[in-house]
């Protein structure tokens, strides 16, 4: 058997900030997988497509569910656990056929990636590699310019689906925070940032490192939903050597 998984990140979102070695595994992959939601465009596909081979395979992997029901409701554990398990049944199918599988992966692929999902059914049955990316939060603070952390500065990142009063307790002890999965969070994250005194140092950054980036003070951002690729940030740093 000589087929392979190969977990890809293609980075935050400028094709520019793929890394060559993320370049050479999808030019040599003979098939590429994609995360997606059914119906929409696939953004790891979209950063990475202008390097498929003519005769590459393309294989979406479509989330039956995202959030339409809650995540920890027992519905959405089922139905993505099935999506997971029937998802590395078809990357199997093509790896034990001979063929090399990259899974392309927004960011890095062991950062809050679908691709991690993959990887724990199926590393001890494969060859298996993961090539890293540029993450979200690195691509968006290198953006704003903003340094993050220095020194025995405590860099922490929380996901903005923790509950509130949770969020509020974690900011107030970290010198520093990126703040992921914002979306519909973005008034929790605000009223968590406020609470624990850092809302004057906040920075929300939307689709950073793309040719559509913003980048405002969180103070002055409104509260409707943000987009997918939106982050916050808190830099530490405040006594600047």
């Amino acid at each position: 058997m000589k087929g392979q998984l190969i977990g890809v990140g293609v980075g935050p979102g400028d094709p520019d900030l793929m890394t060559l070695k993320a370049v050479k595994a999808i030019a040599g992959a003979d098939v590429v997988g994609y995360f997606a939601k059914a119906g929409n465009v696939s953004h790891a596909r979209t950063i990475a497509q202008a390097h498929f081979r003519p005769d590459t395979v393309e294989l979406p992997l479509l989330y039956p569910v995202t959030t339409e029901i809650h995540r920890h409701d027992a519905a959405y554990r089922t139905a993505i656990g099935a999506f997971y398990d029937a998802s590395a049944a078809t990357v199997a199918e093509h790896i034990l056929a001979g063929r090399t599988v990259a899974v392309l992966s927004e960011g890095d692929p062991l950062f809050y990636g679908s691709y991690m999902h993959l990887h724990v059914r199926l590393a001890q049955r494969f060859p298996t590699q993961v090539i890293p990316g540029v993450t979200g939060m690195s691509g968006c603070w290198s953006q704003a310019g903003a340094p993050i952390a220095q020194g025995d500065d405590v860099l922490m990142v929380l996901p903005g689906t923790l509950g509130e009063d949770e969020l509020a307790r974690r900011l107030a002890t970290a010198d520093a925070a990126v703040i992921m999965k914002v979306g519909r969070n973005l008034p929790k994250i605000r009223r968590a940032l406020a609470a624990a005194g850092r809302l004057d140092r906040a920075l929300y950054v939307e689709r950073g490192t793309m040719a559509d980036c913003a980048l405002v003070p969180l103070s002055e951002r409104a509260d409707e939903r943000a987009p997918y690729f939106s982050i916050v940030l808190v830099p530490g740093w405040e006594r600047a050597a």
